[in-house]
């Protein structure tokens, strides 16, 4: 059966995430539904990986198999058409080998969280940011956020309901950035790593917002670190600021489409 890679953005909101679930709306599910619609089913695909309710993504990718063989740009387009009005799109679809994997092959995942500084509430980008109404100090948040770089135990920053076999990662990259934009300024926050714990970005940008407002310090994140406890982390930040920028491959699929 012919495999294709599709490259998926998503508002997270309307959804229970991006795992099928009986009873509540998935991206998952509407994706499958939208193959259903256009080719012999059913259809199961697997993603690069299982955002949470509410969490957002740019470039999701996953893949699928096909009983006949698909123009990519024609099952692109096909899949688009099936998924109106949900807010799910197919940016680029790309064949594959027979042995190529959505979330084995993968060797990087890139994620963005968005803090909005206003005290005003969001209109156009409600749903699309954390609203943090006092003040942020980005640099002390860049610099705390060093502290995780690296290979170590995230047990503190990795929900209890975590299936990963193990808590040791390694974090290639984290930064903080203020950003000024036309709907007021915000916190960027950029991590990178061949993997993530379940709820791990989120509870990073929780502790380190507390750094941010000036009631931590970065010895306090490396304090937290170190601990290797789940009760030592801050505040786990919303979804709605979490957005799946990017998951890379030793070969970019998507590179000749």
């Amino acid at each position: 059966m012919p495999r294709y890679a599709l490259k998926v953005e998503y508002d997270g909101a309307p959804f229970a995430g991006w795992q099928a679930q009986a009873d509540q709306p998935s991206v998952q599910a509407a994706i499958e539904a939208a193959l259903d619609r256009i080719a012999p089913g059913p259809h199961r695909i697997a993603a690069a990986g299982r955002t949470d309710a509410g969490v957002h993504a740019l470039a999701q990718v996953a893949q699928c198999d096909m009983a006949d063989a698909w123009e990519p740009f024609r099952l692109s387009e096909a899949l688009n058409y099936h998924l109106k009005p949900q807010p799910v799109a197919i940016l680029a679809a790309a064949a594959v080998d027979d042995d190529w994997h959505a979330r084995f092959s993968a060797v990087e995942r890139r994620y963005l969280y968005r803090i909005a500084l206003r005290r005003a509430p969001l209109t156009v980008t409600a749903g699309q940011a954390w609203q943090i109404k006092h003040a942020l100090d980005a640099d002390a948040m860049h610099e705390a956020a060093q502290t995780l770089v690296g290979h170590h135990d995230f047990t503190t920053f990795r929900s209890v309901m975590c299936q990963s076999a193990s808590p040791v990662k390694t974090l290639d990259h984290a930064a903080a950035t203020r950003v000024e934009t036309d709907f007021g300024p915000e916190i960027h926050l950029t991590f990178r790593a061949r993997s993530f714990l379940h709820n791990q970005v989120r509870s990073f940008v929780g502790t380190l917002e507390r750094v941010g407002a000036g009631k931590w310090r970065a010895a306090d994140v490396r304090a937290a670190l170190d601990a290797a406890d789940r009760a030592r982390c801050g505040p786990v930040a919303p979804p709605q600021g979490l957005y799946l920028t990017g998951v890379g491959y030793p070969e970019d699929p998507f590179s000749a489409g």
